[in-house]
């Protein structure tokens, strides 16, 4: 039976690499700050590292982009040629510790992505989260078409609430051999990962079998005639919906079959279970500007019937200068509150003009929208047993929706594969 997720060929570095050195984070991370990577730079200095392996999405748009791409793929060749990498065979149990303490246990393996589908209305058993920008996949492509060797900053979440996947690796660690086991740079936390036996292995596959399986899928989120939805991309969605397209290009090149037996059929990813205790989904808020609260809140009741607050449906609280309040939708057009409040939004800026801004922390929101001219919308928590239902009632969740923890706890690249 074939796997949509199956055990890799991953590269990692031989004893000798300074790990901590090596080991960098997503490029889509401090985009806004560089400062973070000139500190970086100089951490890294002449050391082997990921640094030399990945272009930081900062840099995308910048003149001499062709160039440093092209150092990317010699430094691939070169870290190859020196002999700097050894094999580990199977899947990497994951444990890593966040700049809180909490721990969070992933499994390295990789996705065919023949099962992956980044279209709206998709019903493959990989599927994004948000919706994908179109235009932010041509810089990447350009990363990795010539790349011999692919990093996973991608995380992928499963909806496993009796923890039968990931779980219980945890007890088996000490049977494991271990792969790294290193502080990560800037405060980042720490990170160790063990290869999986084979046993421990055959028991994650029938444990993903079971999520697959369309009578415990049917029984689980109550939808009869829907596709069961397995695997929901998390964290690096543009980054998977990229190898997606180096493979349907490859499939013209070579052709269908030829492209099948290709290493970059499948693209390098971590897997984490949803119900992890250390993941936090935080709400996206809002803030409106250049608008007349009263008359946007009025076009809200002409949206949606409101109710009051303690009224079964939709709450959602806001700030204007004239202080706090909220409003309860009891007609919603999405699963989730975030998703009615920006079905609102988009219609109300297309007829109305002013902008909307995506912000992080109740106090931001308070400030922001206590400004003349202005409102925010303080958005409730997702919750995590309805993130997989939403995006199989509604599809993909609306942009900007949550954010999966502290910039710091994001998914470093550590693990390599070969793509060529």
């Amino acid at each position: 039976m074939r796997k949509t997720f199956c055990p890799a060929n991953v590269l990692l570095p031989k004893a000798g690499v300074d790990m901590t050195k090596w080991s960098v984070i997503a490029c889509d991370q401090y985009t806004s700050q560089p400062a973070y990577w000139e500190e970086v730079e100089k951490l890294v200095g002449d050391a082997p590292s990921t640094l030399r392996l990945m272009v930081p999405e900062s840099f995308l748009e910048e003149a001499g982009i062709e160039e440093r791409i092209a150092k990317v793929n010699r430094a691939m060749e070169d870290y190859l040629a020196a002999g700097l990498f050894e094999e580990a065979q199977g899947y990497l149990y994951v444990e890593r510790t966040l700049h809180s303490g909490a721990v969070r246990r992933g499994l390295v393996g990789m996705l065919d992505l023949e099962d992956y589908d980044y279209t709206p209305g998709s019903c493959s058993p990989v599927r994004a989260t948000e919706g994908t920008i179109l235009e932010r996949i041509p810089p990447r492509v350009k990363v990795r078409e010539g790349a011999a060797l692919e990093l996973p900053h991608i995380m992928v979440l499963i909806d496993d609430r009796e923890g039968a996947v990931i779980e219980p690796l945890a007890a088996e660690k000490g049977k494991m051999r271990k792969c790294y086991d290193f502080p990560l740079m800037q405060g980042a936390g720490h990170i160790a990962g063990y290869l999986v036996g084979e046993d421990a292995a055959a028991g994650i596959d029938r444990a993903l079998e079971m999520l697959a399986d369309p009578a415990v899928f049917r029984a689980k989120y109550h939808m009869e005639g829907a596709a069961p939805l397995v695997f929901a991309v998390g964290d690096g969605n543009h980054s998977l919906a990229t190898a997606k397209t180096c493979y349907e290009r490859l499939k013209r090149e070579l052709g269908e079959e030829n492209a099948k037996a290709h290493p970059a059929r499948y693209a390098l990813v971590e897997l984490v279970n949803i119900h992890d205790e250390s993941l936090h989904f935080e709400p996206i808020h809002r803030v409106y500007f250049d608008t007349e609260p009263e008359k946007l809140l009025a076009a809200l009741g002409e949206r949606y019937r409101l109710g009051a607050p303690g009224e079964a449906g939709q709450c959602i609280r806001y700030v204007t200068q004239k202080g706090e309040g909220a409003v309860v939708i009891l007609n919603p057009s999405s699963h989730l509150a975030v998703g009615s409040l920006q079905n609102f939004l988009d219609e109300f800026g297309r007829e109305q003009g002013g902008k909307v801004d995506y912000i992080h922390g109740e106090e931001a929101v308070r400030e922001l929208g206590s400004q003349p001219g202005a409102i925010g919308f303080l958005v409730p928590d997702v919750e995590k047993n309805d993130f997989f239902a939403s995006i199989l009632s509604d599809g993909v969740l609306p942009r900007k929706t949550f954010s999966m923890g502290h910039a710091d706890d994001k998914r470093f690249y550590l693990e390599c594969r070969r793509i060529r």
